[in-house]
């Protein structure tokens, strides 16, 4: 059975740091990309960063670009959103994705509500002011 697990999640004050997880199961971990999106009430998905589970390369939307750090341990089939200088504009439900590579890590992040192979179910995010 394919999952992906968000974990992580959680409240912080703004100007705090929280660092989300995405366990992956149920594929070939180093065959797919993995992605992060956002959903905040009333607003649309947002994607955030991407990264290649074959080269490590990565990318960022500029909102959070300087900000966020993704990353992968592929021994661990886990994906990392290490995220800091978080503000209430940051409070959403954060989903992670997998696509099959190759695939274009912008198109990702950038092409809005973007079809993702496979999804998990999110974690809540909520920075207080």
């Amino acid at each position: 059975e394919v999952q992906l697990v968000e974990s992580g999640g959680g409240l912080v004050q703004a100007g705090g740091s929280l660092t989300l997880s995405c366990a992956a199961s149920g594929f070939r971990f180093d065959d797919y990309a993995i992605g992060w999106f956002r959903q905040a009430p009333g607003k649309e998905r947002e994607g955030l960063s991407s990264i290649s589970t074959v080269d490590g390369n990565t990318y960022y939307a500029d909102s959070v670009k300087g900000r966020f750090t993704i990353s992968s341990d592929n021994a661990k089939n886990t994906v990392y959103l290490q995220m800091s200088s978080l503000t209430p504009e940051d409070t959403a439900v954060y989903y992670c994705g997998a696509d099959r590579q190759p695939v274009d890590l912008k198109l990702i992040v950038d092409r809005i509500a973007y079809h993702y192979d496979y999804w998990g179910h999110g974690t809540q995010v909520t920075v207080s002011s």
